[in-house]
């Protein structure tokens, strides 16, 4: 039946590859669970509700991607969305929070309108091949440093950004942290990045969730022998599963469909709209030509099959999830080390879909993985999405510019979609100004692309 169901044959997979991968994926994403209620409640929700509204929104647009696609992408809440929801909108503009969740609901709305009408699908096949290509390296690159960044490998400094000392981090947060707190989990997720690279290396299956894995047990041995002591203050806790409070589900009641319409046609209401949609737009567009190119899903001519069904789910997930209670809902980056591990169908996203649902009940298993043990998976896996790079043509320095500028800029500006819009722009300005647009053959939407992101930067 499941190979009926997902095609497992045609896309050169099986049913222990496409769950272990399914695994994967959700280990890489299940801080979003801890995240994401955090960051809302700062708008004033309650974070037990939108703890709820997360994992429900991760599953429905989760099967949604498998059943619409049949792709091994999983959606979850946005990272960087949830923080403009909260900090931007509702605490620069003033906005309550429902009026916020409405904005993200129209959002949702449009883009279901723009994936009918295959505006979406358009975009994505307008982007050139060398392009995609740097878009999946500069992807590589953003999740090894968000990784760097999770286990304070990486730490803010003087420089901006330096190595860890434990000095210039408790400089740089102004705490009183120790080697026992954040000292021993930098050594961890160092540890943790060598031993999934041997496990890589010897090609053992499931190599990435079992550095996952034993990163965890490590830290949790390194606090049964006191060399790791949770220190709340500075934001280092158990790495064991709390079941003090039982298995219950948080009600969602509080954040259950409070949209609120009244400020839907102020100016100030239509901007947060745009801000929304062209930031998970871009995002998602990113995330699906840098998996999918790395997956080696797109045809010869550098399109997607099933980008339609794709980029449906990831509006209604996005539109339900506004409903739910939670800010958009997009598809997660992350997503890479499922496909890392062989996933290439429905059924990887089903088993991600699955243990969201199964971390309504057991939240406190999925919500003691510390970052510094997941690190390690979004470090190697930025490595396989870097090695995206030998498919970009350097011979042609017009090509090369474009792809080097958009690479650096992901990481750089943090934002996947500031990497598109800065590529586009330099392929179509370089590409005109030298003459060889009509040698490219660049599209019309690439122009109109380029014209709206240089509008986004002098208007927004």
């Amino acid at each position: 039946m499941l190979e009926k169901v997902f095609k497992l044959r045609e896309n050169g997979t099986d049913v222990k590859t496409e769950v272990i991968a399914g695994i994967t994926t959700f280990m890489t994403m299940a801080y979003i669970l801890a995240v994401n209620p955090s960051i809302m409640s700062a708008a004033g929700m309650d974070s037990g509700a939108v703890f709820t509204a997360t994992a429900l929104a991760a599953l429905l647009g989760t099967v949604l991607m498998a059943v619409f696609a049949n792709y091994p992408f999983a959606l979850a809440p946005g990272m960087g969305l949830n923080a403009y929801f909260a900090y931007t909108v509702v605490g620069v503009y003033g906005y309550s929070w429902k009026v916020a969740l409405t904005a993200v609901f129209a959002e949702g709305i449009i883009f279901i309108i723009l994936s009918a009408t295959n505006v979406r699908e358009a975009i994505f096949n307008a982007i050139p091949k060398n392009l995609k290509a740097a878009v999946s390296v500069g992807i590589g690159l953003f999740i090894a440093f968000i990784g760097l960044q999770n286990a304070k490998i990486v730490i803010g400094g003087s420089t901006l950004l330096q190595l860890y000392s434990l000095d210039n981090y408790n400089a740089a947060n102004g705490v009183k942290a120790t080697f026992h707190d954040v000292g021993i989990t930098v050594l961890l997720a160092i540890i943790g990045i060598l031993i999934t690279g041997i496990l890589v290396i010897r090609n053992i299956k499931g190599n990435i969730l079992w550095g996952i894995l034993i990163t965890w047990l490590l830290g949790i041995g390194c606090q049964f022998a006191g060399i790791y002591v949770p220190n709340p203050d500075v934001g280092f806790y158990s790495l064991l599963p709390d079941f003090s409070n039982g298995l219950s589900i948080p009600s969602i009641a509080p954040v259950f469909a409070k949209l609120d319409f009244h400020s839907m046609f102020s100016l100030n209401f239509i901007v947060v709209v745009f801000a929304f949609l062209f930031v998970d737009m871009f995002d998602t567009i990113g995330t699906l030509i840098g998996v999918s190119s790395k997956a080696n899903m797109l045809d010869e001519d550098g399109k997607l099959p099933h980008i339609k069904g794709a980029l449906m789910a990831d509006a209604v997930a996005t539109t339900a999830g506004a409903v739910l209670g939670t800010s958009t809902t997009t598809t997660f980056v992350e997503s890479a080390s499922g496909v890392t591990e062989g996933g290439r169908t429905g059924l990887t996203a089903v088993t991600t879909a699955i243990l969201f649902g199964l971390s309504l009940f057991l939240s406190p298993i999925f919500l003691a993985i510390p970052s510094f043990a997941t690190a390690p998976a979004l470090v190697i896996v930025g490595f396989y999405m870097l090695t995206n790079v030998v498919n970009i043509d350097f011979s042609d320095v017009s090509e090369a510019i474009p792809c080097y500028i958009c690479i650096g800029a992901m990481p750089f500006f943090y934002s996947i979609s500031e990497g598109i819009s800065m590529g586009v722009i330099t392929y179509v300005v370089l590409n005109l100004l030298t003459g060889k647009a009509k040698e490219k053959k660049i599209s019309a939407l690439m122009y109109v692309l380029a014209v709206l992101f240089v509008l986004k930067y002098i208007f927004l």
